[in-house]
């Protein structure tokens, strides 16, 4: 299979990784590993990862045959809001993790999707994340839209480069945070000595906003509702730490410790809105609070009266 991009004088001067990257819904890492290959064109010629592009030449990404499938079919339960021949969207639970890595090798939604697509999963996320569009952390539940269609991978993805893709997200977060709504626009990268935590910095970070509205405020916790304007890996848990009122229950940017049957984070997905990649039809769902979180919130109301 093969991408044409075309990129124009605005893009002059940008690493070809990061432009394919930003224009496919693919990682930058899989990008130089197609570059490497030499799968990666500009103006017709294999280039290298580092290109810098010029600017108005065209740029063709080549997809190799996708190898044999390591992630295998599992009949693992899907709570489905919707499915047509294009896309799925799923209200995970907390718990569930999105595709196979390390030490989850099985047992995923991408598992679970295999069994019910049958197959029938947009492949541009590579062999261990068909379909997948966009993440959400294992303990974190709510709303994912998944791609069956390479046609409505790249739609999807388009959407959400350009901010058009809507999600709401609910959490319970420590302290009591003053104002009633507000934003928090900190960028966001990787941690310079935990690899495998972000943080907000200047060095190596994209733009990341968070838009916050207090719902409820409860003895030690603040109810809120959360918008993604941009959305980065773990942004809001990172944001919220960054403005000093960590995710309740969150075992890497909170307190070390556990708030009674909590086991990670309260953070739900809740909303999820998009134009359908091919009708173009505005769709919108929200998946109701889970017991983990509205149980959570009785128990904060009766600490209160």
């Amino acid at each position: 299979m093969d991408i044409l991009l075309h990129t124009t004088a605005q893009d002059s001067g940008r690493r070809i990784d990061q432009f394919v990257a930003d224009n496919t819904g693919h990682t930058r890492s899989t990008v130089q590993r197609l570059c490497t290959l030499g799968y990666v064109l500009a103006a017709g010629a294999p280039v290298s990862k580092n290109y810098r592009l010029r600017g108005g030449e065209a740029v063709k990404l080549h997809l190799p045959p996708p190898k044999v499938l390591e992630a295998q079919p599992q009949a693992i339960p899907l709570d489905i809001m919707y499915e047509d021949t294009d896309l799925l969207v799923v209200n995970k639970p907390k718990g569930l993790v999105v595709h196979p890595a390390a030490g989850n090798e099985d047992g995923t939604l991408v598992n679970a999707l295999l069994y019910h697509c049958a197959g029938s999963l947009s492949g541009i996320g590579g062999v261990m994340r068909p379909g997948i569009v966009h993440r959400i952390d294992k303990d974190t539940s709510g709303l994912l839209v998944v791609a069956k269609t390479d046609a409505a991978h790249l739609g999807l993805s388009e959407q959400v480069k350009a901010h058009a893709f809507m999600r709401v997200y609910e959490a319970v977060a420590y302290g009591n945070i003053k104002e009633e709504h507000g934003v928090i626009n900190a960028p966001i990268g990787r941690h310079p000595v935990d690899r495998k935590k972000m943080c907000v910095t200047e060095k190596n970070a994209r733009e990341a906003v968070t838009h916050y509205e207090v719902l409820a405020r409860y003895v030690g916790f603040t109810h809120l509702a959360l918008r993604l304007e941009t959305g980065r890996t773990h942004q809001i848990r990172v944001h919220l730490r960054h403005i000093g009122y960590p995710v309740a229950g969150d075992p890497v940017y909170g307190p070390k410790k556990v708030i009674g049957s909590l086991k990670g984070q309260c953070l739900h997905a809740r909303t999820l809105g998009f134009r359908h990649p091919r009708t173009g039809d505005y769709m919108e769902f929200t998946a109701e609070l889970p017991p983990y979180f509205t149980g959570f919130l009785a128990n904060l109301k009766k600490l209160g009266d």
